[in-house]
């Protein structure tokens, strides 16, 4: 095994050993436990086809974040998806997001995390996803407040579409970044999945300020006890300069780090860092080396927070999006996107990810159009 691939049998491991843990977990629901079993299977086929397409030159990643929707309900105080400058384009089609799901399935692509926007602007969508394509699991992060009874028993009955819902922590803090009254509208929603036996989870940032009450046993306790059992810890990244404060320094990360793995010991609910400690695998994994990002409008992106692309999938196949100039230069580059000092690798060599995208006359080759530094964009 050469130096330059291990990394993808770590991160296969990885994988495999969520599945793993998600079986123990549920095991006194034999039916979400049964789901598992059968979706661990579904990623070792999954792992396979990568492997083999890998063997053909063809690079594909075992995670997608698909953002389905730039349209949002709710209007939270830093959000990424709002902050961003990007031309005014259309979502996809049913059918087209449809498509590149069914794409990525074909080549080995077994989580698709459903982000937006809100998603669940698009529930019938979303719900016919996971029907066609029932080797896939699908968590959607959400803010909980579409998520009302005729919905969630109709989730009740499609288990790989497994809702996120975001929070900032307890109630206030919650509502100061959210809005007055959403913490209650995802607790009423937290109590209808319980109550419908859906599996779902909860996606925390985590800043320089609140790690201590996200990662405080007692609160996430609190949160198994009201039917949780997926968590996902997301390192903040800035989205505008001037708040790199908020990034979790080196001593916060390695607690981070340490912190999961004794979560994932003691209590009954899979764990997961976001994007988790990316220097055991050499660097950053963003660009398809461990996951890539698909935009609303289908542009293939190397991660939510870097929105620049060369390729569509509104112009071109999936695998041909894969191996574009853009994700072929960071993917062979990601020794220098080892980010030591906490935050993101991407944030903290903007510059020449802006460069990869600017021809040899000084302008923009993609026509995306480049933010504005007045707008203090992410890049």
């Amino acid at each position: 095994m050469s130096e330059a691939t291990e990394y993808v049998h770590l991160f296969d491991a990885a994988v495999g050993a969520l599945f793993s843990d998600a079986v123990r977990v549920t095991l006194r629901d034999p039916s979400v436990a049964g789901f598992f079993v059968r979706m661990r299977r579904a990623q070792n086929a999954a792992e396979r086809r990568r492997t083999q397409l890998g063997e053909e030159g063809v690079h594909v990643p075992p995670f997608m974040i698909l953002s389905v929707t730039g349209r949002c309900n709710l209007a939270c105080a830093g959000c990424y998806a709002q902050a961003q400058e990007r031309q005014e384009e259309s979502d996809m089609t049913s059918s087209e997001l449809l498509s590149v799901v069914r794409q990525g399935s074909d080549l080995g692509v077994g989580i698709m995390l459903l982000a937006g926007g809100e998603p669940m602007t698009r529930a019938d969508d979303l719900l016919t996803i996971a029907h066609d394509v029932p080797n896939v699991v699908f968590p959607v992060f959400t803010n909980g407040t579409l998520l009302d009874e005729s919905l969630v028993r109709r989730i009740r009955r499609q288990r790989n579409l497994v809702p996120v819902i975001s929070l900032e922590g307890h109630a206030a803090a919650t509502d100061a970044r959210r809005g007055e009254g959403v913490a209650g509208q995802a607790q009423a929603a937290i109590a209808r999945m319980r109550k419908a036996g859906v599996f779902f989870g909860t996606s925390l940032t985590v800043t320089r300020l609140n790690i201590d009450t996200v990662l405080d046993e007692r609160y996430l306790s609190s949160l198994i006890d009201l039917g949780c059992r997926l968590f996902f810890f997301v390192e903040y990244v800035p989205v505008r300069e001037g708040t790199e404060s908020l990034i979790l320094d080196s001593v916060q990360r390695a607690r981070l780090a340490v912190a999961v793995t004794s979560l994932q010991k003691r209590l009954r609910g899979l764990f997961i860092a976001f994007p988790g400690d990316e220097e055991v695998f050499g660097g950053c994994l963003a660009a398809g080396r461990g996951f890539v990002h698909v935009s609303p409008s289908g542009r293939v992106e190397p991660c939510p927070f870097a929105p620049y692309s060369d390729a569509s999938v509104r112009d071109v196949p999936l695998r041909d999006a894969l191996a574009s100039p853009l994700l072929a230069a960071i993917r062979n580059n990601h020794d220098k996107l080892t980010e030591t000092s906490g935050g993101c690798a991407l944030w903290s060599q903007r510059e020449w990810v802006r460069s990869l995208l600017v021809g040899s006359d000084g302008t923009d080759v993609t026509g995306m159009g480049r933010p504005h530094e007045d707008d203090r964009q992410l890049l």
